[in-house]
Protein backbone atom coordinates (compact mmCIF):
# COMPACT_ATOMS: atom_id res chain seq x y z
CA UNK A 1 0.00 0.00 0.00
CA UNK A 2 1.33 3.59 -0.73
CA UNK A 3 2.15 5.70 1.51
CA UNK A 4 0.42 9.03 1.87
CA UNK A 5 2.09 12.23 0.65
CA UNK A 6 2.66 14.96 3.01
CA UNK A 7 3.24 18.64 1.44
CA UNK A 8 4.84 20.75 4.02
CA UNK A 9 4.57 24.61 2.79
CA UNK A 10 7.04 26.99 4.15
CA UNK A 11 7.11 30.72 3.64
CA UNK A 12 10.32 32.62 4.12
CA UNK A 13 11.35 35.87 4.16
CA UNK A 14 15.10 36.70 4.99
CA UNK A 15 15.54 33.69 6.57
CA UNK A 16 18.87 32.73 4.88
CA UNK A 17 20.98 32.24 7.84
CA UNK A 18 18.13 30.21 9.77
CA UNK A 19 16.45 28.13 7.18
CA UNK A 20 19.02 25.06 6.21
CA UNK A 21 18.91 24.07 9.93
CA UNK A 22 14.91 23.47 9.23
CA UNK A 23 15.03 22.07 5.73
CA UNK A 24 18.17 19.42 7.20
CA UNK A 25 15.47 18.74 9.57
CA UNK A 26 12.96 17.53 6.97
CA UNK A 27 15.75 16.15 5.05
CA UNK A 28 16.59 13.55 7.92
CA UNK A 29 12.60 12.92 8.56
CA UNK A 30 12.37 8.72 8.62
CA UNK A 31 8.84 9.73 6.74
CA UNK A 32 9.92 9.75 3.13
CA UNK A 33 6.75 10.32 1.07
CA UNK A 34 6.55 14.18 1.52
CA UNK A 35 7.03 17.37 -0.83
CA UNK A 36 7.91 20.82 0.80
CA UNK A 37 6.86 23.65 -0.83
CA UNK A 38 8.73 27.02 -0.19
CA UNK A 39 7.16 30.02 -0.92
CA UNK A 40 9.91 33.22 -1.33
CA UNK A 41 8.08 36.37 0.24
CA UNK A 42 10.29 38.27 -1.30
CA UNK A 43 13.50 37.86 0.16
CA UNK A 44 16.65 40.23 -0.11
CA UNK A 45 19.46 38.16 1.20
CA UNK A 46 20.79 34.41 -0.38
CA UNK A 47 17.45 33.04 0.21
CA UNK A 48 17.09 32.34 -3.39
CA UNK A 49 21.09 31.30 -3.93
CA UNK A 50 20.25 29.14 -0.75
CA UNK A 51 17.17 27.30 -1.99
CA UNK A 52 18.19 26.57 -5.42
CA UNK A 53 21.07 24.36 -4.03
CA UNK A 54 18.32 22.61 -1.97
CA UNK A 55 16.43 21.87 -4.81
CA UNK A 56 19.18 20.76 -6.70
CA UNK A 57 19.78 18.30 -4.14
CA UNK A 58 16.65 16.88 -3.75
CA UNK A 59 13.87 17.00 -5.80
CA UNK A 60 10.94 17.14 -2.94
CA UNK A 61 12.16 20.54 -2.26
CA UNK A 62 9.41 22.82 -4.23
CA UNK A 63 10.87 26.45 -4.38
CA UNK A 64 8.54 29.34 -5.48
CA UNK A 65 8.41 32.95 -5.26
CA UNK A 66 5.18 34.80 -4.00
CA UNK A 67 3.25 35.78 -7.11
CA UNK A 68 3.77 39.78 -7.32
CA UNK A 69 -0.11 40.46 -7.75
CA UNK A 70 -0.83 38.69 -4.36
CA UNK A 71 -0.35 40.53 -1.16
CA UNK A 72 3.06 40.14 1.01
CA UNK A 73 2.78 38.48 4.03
CA UNK A 74 3.12 35.01 5.43
CA UNK A 75 -0.46 34.26 4.78
CA UNK A 76 -0.47 35.38 0.98
CA UNK A 77 2.39 33.01 0.70
CA UNK A 78 1.08 29.84 2.61
CA UNK A 79 -2.27 30.29 0.85
CA UNK A 80 -0.58 29.80 -2.72
CA UNK A 81 1.93 27.27 -1.40
CA UNK A 82 -1.79 25.02 -0.42
CA UNK A 83 -2.98 25.90 -4.04
CA UNK A 84 -0.52 24.30 -5.68
CA UNK A 85 0.04 21.72 -3.23
CA UNK A 86 -0.28 17.72 -4.28
CA UNK A 87 -0.63 15.96 -0.44
CA UNK A 88 -3.38 14.35 0.57
CA UNK A 89 -1.99 15.87 4.20
CA UNK A 90 -1.01 19.39 5.02
CA UNK A 91 1.59 20.74 7.52
CA UNK A 92 2.56 24.06 7.93
CA UNK A 93 5.82 24.98 8.87
CA UNK A 94 7.84 27.99 9.67
CA UNK A 95 11.49 28.54 8.37
CA UNK A 96 13.06 29.07 11.73
CA UNK A 97 11.79 26.00 13.42
CA UNK A 98 12.86 22.34 13.50
CA UNK A 99 11.75 18.96 13.10
CA UNK A 100 12.25 15.75 15.34
CA UNK A 101 13.39 13.33 12.81
CA UNK A 102 10.16 11.03 13.67
CA UNK A 103 7.63 14.15 13.35
CA UNK A 104 6.13 13.42 10.43
CA UNK A 105 6.61 9.37 10.99
CA UNK A 106 4.88 9.55 14.02
CA UNK A 107 1.84 11.58 12.91
CA UNK A 108 1.35 9.41 9.74
CA UNK A 109 1.37 6.34 11.82
CA UNK A 110 -1.60 6.96 13.78
CA UNK A 111 -4.03 8.16 11.38
CA UNK A 112 -7.38 6.21 10.91
CA UNK A 113 -10.53 6.15 8.61
CA UNK A 114 -11.58 9.40 10.39
CA UNK A 115 -8.55 11.29 11.26
CA UNK A 116 -8.75 14.72 10.27
CA UNK A 117 -6.07 16.07 12.36
CA UNK A 118 -3.06 15.07 14.54
CA UNK A 119 -1.34 17.62 16.43
CA UNK A 120 1.76 16.98 18.68
CA UNK A 121 3.51 19.67 21.13
CA UNK A 122 6.07 22.02 20.38
CA UNK A 123 8.67 23.25 22.79
CA UNK A 124 9.97 26.38 22.71
CA UNK A 125 13.86 26.51 22.39
CA UNK A 126 16.38 28.74 23.22
CA UNK A 127 19.30 28.23 20.53
CA UNK A 128 21.36 30.38 21.76
CA UNK A 129 21.48 29.40 25.44
CA UNK A 130 20.86 25.50 24.22
CA UNK A 131 18.09 25.71 26.14
CA UNK A 132 14.60 24.18 26.62
CA UNK A 133 11.91 27.14 27.95
CA UNK A 134 8.53 25.43 27.67
CA UNK A 135 6.57 23.69 25.53
CA UNK A 136 2.42 24.57 25.35
CA UNK A 137 -0.66 22.29 26.59
CA UNK A 138 -2.55 20.96 23.38
CA UNK A 139 -5.61 19.17 25.14
CA UNK A 140 -8.74 19.98 27.12
CA UNK A 141 -12.29 18.67 27.27
CA UNK A 142 -13.08 22.30 26.27
CA UNK A 143 -11.06 23.15 23.41
CA UNK A 144 -12.57 25.62 21.57
CA UNK A 145 -13.26 27.95 24.70
CA UNK A 146 -9.56 26.85 26.25
CA UNK A 147 -8.31 27.76 22.35
CA UNK A 148 -10.12 31.05 22.05
CA UNK A 149 -8.00 32.26 25.79
CA UNK A 150 -4.86 31.05 24.94
CA UNK A 151 -4.92 28.06 27.60
CA UNK A 152 -4.17 25.61 24.96
CA UNK A 153 -2.16 26.24 21.71
CA UNK A 154 -0.99 24.03 18.51
CA UNK A 155 0.97 26.82 17.05
CA UNK A 156 0.86 26.61 13.32
CA UNK A 157 3.43 23.38 12.85
CA UNK A 158 1.56 21.11 15.52
CA UNK A 159 -1.30 19.97 13.55
CA UNK A 160 -1.23 17.66 10.60
CA UNK A 161 -4.15 18.46 8.72
CA UNK A 162 -6.21 16.33 6.09
CA UNK A 163 -6.74 17.95 3.25
CA UNK A 164 -10.36 17.01 2.72
CA UNK A 165 -10.80 19.38 5.89
CA UNK A 166 -8.93 22.39 5.02
CA UNK A 167 -11.23 22.47 1.48
CA UNK A 168 -14.39 22.58 3.61
CA UNK A 169 -12.79 26.30 5.07
CA UNK A 170 -14.24 29.38 3.26
CA UNK A 171 -11.04 31.03 3.32
CA UNK A 172 -7.15 29.76 4.05
CA UNK A 173 -4.95 32.52 5.96
CA UNK A 174 -6.79 35.61 6.42
CA UNK A 175 -4.51 37.70 4.63
CA UNK A 176 -5.51 41.03 6.83
CA UNK A 177 -4.36 39.49 10.20
CA UNK A 178 0.04 39.55 10.61
CA UNK A 179 -0.29 38.72 14.09
CA UNK A 180 -2.69 35.52 15.64
CA UNK A 181 -2.90 34.22 12.20
CA UNK A 182 -2.11 30.68 13.64
CA UNK A 183 -4.61 31.20 16.06
CA UNK A 184 -7.19 32.39 13.61
CA UNK A 185 -7.27 29.75 10.70
CA UNK A 186 -6.74 27.07 13.82
CA UNK A 187 -9.79 28.25 15.56
CA UNK A 188 -11.30 28.26 12.45
CA UNK A 189 -10.68 24.60 11.49
CA UNK A 190 -11.88 23.30 15.19
CA UNK A 191 -15.26 25.26 14.51
CA UNK A 192 -15.58 22.12 12.38
CA UNK A 193 -15.36 20.05 15.09
CA UNK A 194 -12.77 17.78 13.31
CA UNK A 195 -11.44 14.30 14.62
CA UNK A 196 -7.95 14.88 16.30
CA UNK A 197 -5.47 12.49 17.69
CA UNK A 198 -3.43 14.39 19.91
CA UNK A 199 0.72 13.74 20.76
CA UNK A 200 2.24 14.25 23.95
CA UNK A 201 5.33 14.01 22.68
CA UNK A 202 7.35 16.92 21.45
CA UNK A 203 8.10 16.71 18.27
CA UNK A 204 8.81 20.04 17.06
CA UNK A 205 10.71 22.94 18.27
CA UNK A 206 10.04 26.78 18.48
CA UNK A 207 12.92 29.01 17.72
CA UNK A 208 13.06 31.60 20.29
CA UNK A 209 15.12 34.16 18.70
CA UNK A 210 15.32 38.40 18.30
CA UNK A 211 14.00 38.53 15.51
CA UNK A 212 10.75 35.74 16.26
CA UNK A 213 7.82 37.49 15.35
CA UNK A 214 6.80 36.25 18.73
CA UNK A 215 8.17 39.44 20.44
CA UNK A 216 7.03 41.85 18.74
CA UNK A 217 4.39 42.36 21.09
CA UNK A 218 6.73 42.75 23.76
CA UNK A 219 8.47 45.15 21.77
CA UNK A 220 5.25 47.26 22.20
CA UNK A 221 4.41 47.00 18.01
CA UNK A 222 1.79 49.33 17.46
CA UNK A 223 0.85 47.01 13.92
CA UNK A 224 1.06 43.72 15.46
CA UNK A 225 -0.73 44.74 18.64
CA UNK A 226 -3.45 45.71 16.23
CA UNK A 227 -3.36 42.83 13.96
CA UNK A 228 -3.97 40.70 17.31
CA UNK A 229 -7.09 42.97 18.60
CA UNK A 230 -8.25 42.48 14.95
CA UNK A 231 -8.03 38.82 15.33
CA UNK A 232 -10.03 38.49 18.75
CA UNK A 233 -12.73 40.74 17.69
CA UNK A 234 -12.80 38.53 14.75
CA UNK A 235 -13.95 35.40 16.72
CA UNK A 236 -15.91 37.23 18.90
CA UNK A 237 -18.31 37.83 16.23
CA UNK A 238 -17.98 34.38 14.93
CA UNK A 239 -18.75 32.71 17.93
CA UNK A 240 -22.03 35.00 18.13
CA UNK A 241 -22.99 33.27 15.04
CA UNK A 242 -21.67 29.47 15.76
CA UNK A 243 -22.30 29.47 19.72
CA UNK A 244 -19.21 27.63 19.95
CA UNK A 245 -18.52 29.16 22.78
CA UNK A 246 -19.18 31.82 26.06
CA UNK A 247 -19.15 35.10 23.97
CA UNK A 248 -18.65 37.04 27.03
CA UNK A 249 -15.43 35.21 27.92
CA UNK A 250 -13.40 35.53 24.92
CA UNK A 251 -14.41 39.34 25.73
CA UNK A 252 -12.81 39.26 29.46
CA UNK A 253 -9.98 38.07 27.44
CA UNK A 254 -9.64 40.46 25.32
CA UNK A 255 -10.22 43.49 28.08
CA UNK A 256 -7.26 41.64 29.58
CA UNK A 257 -5.21 41.75 26.90
CA UNK A 258 -6.07 45.44 26.67
CA UNK A 259 -4.96 45.88 29.95
CA UNK A 260 -1.54 44.21 29.80
CA UNK A 261 -0.54 46.20 27.37
CA UNK A 262 -1.74 49.39 28.86
CA UNK A 263 0.52 48.19 31.61
CA UNK A 264 3.20 47.97 29.71
CA UNK A 265 3.02 50.85 27.73
CA UNK A 266 2.77 53.15 30.80
CA UNK A 267 5.69 51.86 31.65
CA UNK A 268 7.62 52.66 28.61
CA UNK A 269 5.62 55.52 27.95
CA UNK A 270 4.61 54.25 24.76
CA UNK A 271 3.33 57.31 22.31
CA UNK A 272 -0.22 54.62 21.82
CA UNK A 273 -0.83 54.52 25.73
CA UNK A 274 -3.72 56.52 25.44
CA UNK A 275 -5.10 54.85 22.86
CA UNK A 276 -4.42 51.45 24.72
CA UNK A 277 -6.28 53.16 27.53
CA UNK A 278 -9.29 54.52 25.68
CA UNK A 279 -9.75 50.94 24.06
CA UNK A 280 -9.77 49.49 27.31
CA UNK A 281 -12.26 51.35 28.42
CA UNK A 282 -14.68 50.60 26.18
CA UNK A 283 -14.42 47.17 26.51
CA UNK A 284 -15.13 47.72 30.31
CA UNK A 285 -17.97 49.94 29.39
CA UNK A 286 -19.02 47.08 27.39
CA UNK A 287 -19.05 44.30 30.20
CA UNK A 288 -20.64 46.95 32.62
CA UNK A 289 -17.68 47.13 35.07
CA UNK A 290 -18.16 51.00 35.78
CA UNK A 291 -15.62 49.74 38.94
CA UNK A 292 -13.10 48.91 36.58
CA UNK A 293 -13.41 52.05 34.43
CA UNK A 294 -12.69 53.80 37.65
CA UNK A 295 -9.45 52.12 38.40
CA UNK A 296 -8.23 52.05 35.17
CA UNK A 297 -8.33 55.77 35.01
CA UNK A 298 -7.25 56.51 38.62
CA UNK A 299 -4.03 54.26 37.80
CA UNK A 300 -3.52 55.92 34.81
CA UNK A 301 -3.79 59.38 36.13
CA UNK A 302 -1.53 58.36 39.02
CA UNK A 303 1.10 56.41 37.00
CA UNK A 304 1.39 59.05 34.36
CA UNK A 305 2.23 61.70 37.46
CA UNK A 306 4.32 59.66 40.10
CA UNK A 307 5.32 56.47 38.50
CA UNK A 308 2.92 54.88 41.05
CA UNK A 309 -0.50 52.77 41.17
CA UNK A 310 0.42 50.70 38.51
CA UNK A 311 -1.22 47.80 40.50
CA UNK A 312 -4.72 49.55 39.89
CA UNK A 313 -4.16 48.36 36.16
Amino acid sequence: MSLPLISIIIPTYNRAHLISETLNSILLQTYENWECIIIDDGSTDDTDFLLHNYTKKDDRFKYHKRPKERPKGPNSSRNFGFEISKGEYLKWFDSDDLMHINLLENQIKVINDTTECVVCKVVYYDFKNDKFLKENKIYSDNLIEDYLVGKITFYISGPLWKRSIINKQKELFDETIKNLDDWDFNLRMLYQEPSIIYLEEPLIQYRVHEASLSNEIGKLNFEEIQSEFKAIRKHLLLIRENKKANSKKIKLYLKNRHKSILREALVENDMHKFYYLKELLILELQLFQFLEMTKSIFGFIIYSIFKKGYKLL
